[in-house]
């Protein structure tokens, strides 16, 4: 697969400077001659990829190459080129124009291969190269019976807002005759969906913005008069750049450039001020780059930023941003889901829970405004350790309940975002979201969705209690201490303090208003020992085989009532949502929930109605197709594996 992207290794580079630079950069370079060490290099490329071919093939001898700038060389690193709708009109194309544009729409129409583009492209320097559109960083050579004389380098427009546009500066001699390549099947390729060159890639991976502020408990809200503290809540896997040095067989599809750092922290930046969130919840952070970049252009953005690095040997880790201009922090908490001795909790992923307290604008100062509790996470990735997910999300829950959890016993508005690495509809999705979920007996890989296992003799299972009690967590999400009520005004004395006092003239002598009891408070003799703890034993016995039939129910629950702010599902282009797209596989695995009211349960689905807290709109995501044209992910235009979540939100502000 790699050998399908070796004519862009070097001369397709990206541009992202201004097209007055641009057409200035042409004006004065047009025309003028490559240095001989450029052209020697240029050369030396040519003889690599026809050495490449197969010996089966007939490759005629390379003849001398003429090569003109159309672009700046900027010291060879970038070529710039202006659009194909001014191919017509271009006075070097002047010979050539009807037909090559004929050609070049029929390219951009056709459906292309990737290894079949990477073989025409290997061709010597006799054949002509033109841009096509079906796929980037690619390169056919149009099949035409007659020499093509006179043709000049082909020139493509850069837009201002276009990040991903492509370069080619090769142009013939006027003496080359292109030759005919023989059509034979490609094997083992992969489909490749055709994209107009005219259409660029800010078009085709275009979100609307989805405005839910019509819906009718908003409206009710609105026409009550009652206040709403609106603010935008982004969540963003940006793919650590150590993950993609250690996995880049996952990016075969992507031009070496597109994943270097340097390039793609500029585009993540954008993409996050473009949108400007109140509240950034960031995944795969890089900890050198968090402290050296991230956290100072975040600062100079107006956030407050807190960083959880992954535990063990790992580089990356989690992060939260919150504007200090509306937001306060109350408490903060890190979550470690690694424990020394659990095997079902021996992975390094971590979370994050803040408890913000929003800033209310001036002129409401007899106003009050509830807390706000936000969560960040990203769960073990493997398909085959559902049950090590499902501990992380428990023990994630379990800090939520702590943090959000009022002194009356309710909670505070909670939204919780990350990537969560399993798919809508799955047994751990519809736990978040259900509250509830029976998991005794259930194969460790159907937790999280994300593969089929279900062909393998031997699959891990699911047993009841699913981690035990020493993690000091119950099968409601809380932390035992948590669970455990403390009478006020009672005060807590330790027993060797209490037993100082054992022989004291106050605890020797009987109070005067005591109430004679036979066997309890007269002088005669208590039970003895033994059958004291006998009578003892039995409410003891009962109470720990209560609670060990509880652990082992095999069913875990929370009272958080969370929703998902998209529904996964397109209906205007009929196909499911994704947000990533693993080796060229759509999937939806992060997510932002939000705290709503339960109305009913229907067929085992609870369904939501908002609350205090209430969803205003989204950025809506993108389906499988779409992506694909863009070349997947991540791509020039989007530097991630992930797309980002946005979502807008309002509390309701209330009179003190």
């Amino acid at each position: 697969m790699t050998d399908g992207f070796f004519t862009c290794r070097k001369n397709v580079l990206l541009a992202k400077s201004p097209s007055t630079q641009i057409e200035g950069v042409f004006a004065a370079s047009r025309g003028r001659s490559v240095s001989e060490e450029q052209e020697a290099l240029l050369q030396q490329w040519l003889e690599e990829g026809a050495g490449n071919l197969p010996a089966s093939e007939s490759v005629p001898a390379v003849g001398k190459v003429s090569v003109t700038l159309t672009s700046d060389w900027l010291e060879g690193s970038e070529l710039l080129m202006t659009s194909l709708t001014e191919l017509n009109s271009s006075p070097e194309a002047t010979l050539c124009a009807d037909q090559q544009v004929l050609e070049l729409n029929a390219l951009a129409s056709s459906e292309l291969q990737d290894h079949a583009v990477a073989e025409r492209a290997r061709l010597p320097t006799e054949e002509r190269v033109t841009v096509a559109g079906s796929a980037p960083w690619a390169a056919v050579v149009p099949q035409t019976d007659q020499p093509i004389a006179g043709c000049a380098g082909i020139n493509t427009e850069v837009l201002n807002d276009d990040p991903a546009v492509l370069a080619w500066s090769l142009a013939c001699d006027a003496e080359t005759v292109p030759a005919e390549l023989p059509a034979q099947p490609i094997q083992d390729a992969v489909p490749f969906c055709s994209v107009p060159t005219e259409v660029p890639y800010h078009e085709i991976l275009w979100r609307d913005w989805e405005d839910l502020s019509v819906q009718p408990c908003v409206l009710e809200q609105v026409s009550k008069n009652t206040p709403l503290f609106e603010f935008r809540v982004m969540s963003y896997n940006i793919l650590a750049q150590d993950l993609v040095e250690q996995g880049i067989d996952l990016y075969v599809h992507c031009h070496p450039d597109i994943l270097n750092w340097n390039y793609r922290l500029p585009n993540l930046l954008q993409e996050i001020q473009h949108w400007d969130p109140d509240v950034l919840c960031l995944q795969e952070v890089q900890e050198n780059h968090y402290w050296e970049q991230l956290e100072p252009t975040f600062k100079e953005m107006g956030f407050a930023c807190v960083y959880k690095r992954r535990t063990g040997t790992k580089t990356d880790g989690c992060a939260v941003c919150y504007k200090h201009s509306r937001f306060q922090l109350i408490s903060l908490s890190p979550v470690e889901y690694f424990r020394p001795g659990l095997d079902i909790l021996n992975r390094d992923n971590v979370g994050l829970v803040l408890l913000l307290q929003p800033v209310l604008p001036e002129g409401l100062d007899l106003k009050s405004i509830s807390p706000l509790c936000v969560a960040n996470t990203h769960v073990l990735f493997n398909p085959r350790r559902g049950d090590i997910k499902l501990a992380q999300v428990a023990l994630l829950l379990a800090e939520i309940d702590k943090i959000a959890r009022t002194t009356e016993g309710s909670y505070y508005p909670v939204i919780l975002c990350g990537d969560l690495n399993s798919v809508p509809d799955s047994p751990l999705y519809k736990f978040i979201r259900n509250g509830e979920l029976s998991y005794h007996g259930m194969p460790a890989w159907k937790v999280s969705g994300q593969e089929d296992f279900s062909q393998q003799l031997y699959s891990r299972k699911l047993l009841a209690p699913l981690w035990p009690s020493s993690l000091g967590v119950t099968d409601n999400c809380q932390y035992v201490t948590q669970c455990q009520p403390k009478k006020p005004g009672r005060r807590e004395y330790s027993r060797e303090f209490l037993l100082q006092f054992r022989f004291c003239d106050v605890a020797c002598e009987r109070p005067p208003h005591l109430v004679l009891l036979e066997g309890v408070t007269d002088v005669k003799p208590v039970a003895s020992a033994r059958e004291h703890s006998a009578v003892t034993a039995v409410p003891k016995r009962h109470h720990f085989l209560s609670f060990l039939g509880k652990q082992c129910s095999g069913v875990i629950q929370h009272g958080l009532n969370l929703t998902s702010v998209y529904s996964h599902f397109l209906p205007q282009r009929g196909r499911p949502e994704v947000t990533t797209m693993p080796m060229g596989l759509g999937a939806t695995v992060d997510y932002i929930f939000y705290s709503a009211e339960p109305v009913e349960n229907r067929a085992g689905r609870r369904l939501y109605k908002d609350g205090a807290l209430k969803l205003l709109g989204r950025l809506s995501l993108l389906s499988e197709d779409v992506l694909l044209m863009a070349n997947g992910l991540p791509n020039p235009f989007c530097s991630s594996d992930h797309l980002c979540l946005l979502a807008s939100f309002g509390l309701e502000i209330s009179s003190l």
